[in-house]
């Protein structure tokens, strides 16, 4: 974001980048799903709500990691620390684009509490960064350890004949754990085991809502 932006011109921007992240369709991506075939997996009716369920929990996962980086580059004191935050959740709503163009495939939709899920990790993001940037970053650091072993656990209850939706989560692991590499090499620190149990919690009731709503 532009350092000649004024205050009201930054709030407008930050306005905008919150509404993308929770209207669906509002965003657009170079790059196109990382699938090796264009050819739709045969699902039961069953598998496909199973699927739409998984992909659900992590479209909310993105929503929420828009919200995060966005509290963060809001309350962070350092430029550089900034700038990484805001590349961050400029990769990450590829990711976004993903889940809900799968979603949509699915004839499914994005969870009905997208709002909450986006206000309630930007408030987060916001705290950690008036903590420290170096509390932020581990914080993003943790998060992104911890989506990685929820999409790595989705991969392995997926129908075996979907490997669209393997490839789309696989991709997106990838891209997850170098966000956390960038995040502890920018200066985030380890997190307290209390912390780490209560983001968690919180991940797994999001998880269980979102599933299904």
């Amino acid at each position: 974001m532009s350092k000649n932006l004024s205050i009201i011109d930054r709030a407008i921007v930050g306005f905008d980048s919150s509404l993308r992240s929770i209207i669906p369709h509002s965003n657009q991506t170079a790059r196109p799903l990382p699938v090796s075939s264009d050819e739709m997996p045969e699902l039961s009716i069953n598998e496909s709500r199973h699927v739409a369920g998984l992909m659900r929990i992590n479209h909310t996962g993105e929503v929420c990691a828009q919200g995060l980086y966005h509290g963060q580059a809001f309350t962070a004191k350092d430029s550089q620390v900034k700038q990484a935050m805001q590349h961050s959740a400029d990769e990450e709503i590829d990711h976004l684009v993903w889940c809900e163009t799968r979603l949509d495939e699915l004839g499914s939709h994005p969870s009905v509490f997208t709002p909450v899920w986006y206000g309630l990790s930007f408030g987060l993001g916001a705290i950690a960064g008036l903590i420290s940037d170096e509390f932020s970053l581990g914080f993003v650091a943790e998060t992104e350890a911890q989506v990685s072993e929820h999409l790595q656990e989705h991969i392995s209850l997926l129908p075996e004949q979907d490997i669209r939706s393997k490839e789309i989560l696989a991709q997106m692991n990838i891209e997850e754990l170098e966000h956390r590499e960038a995040a502890l090499n920018h200066g985030g620190k380890a997190l307290s085991a209390p912390v780490r149990v209560s983001m968690r919690w919180m991940a797994n009731r999001m998880k269980g809502l979102a599933y299904h709503l």
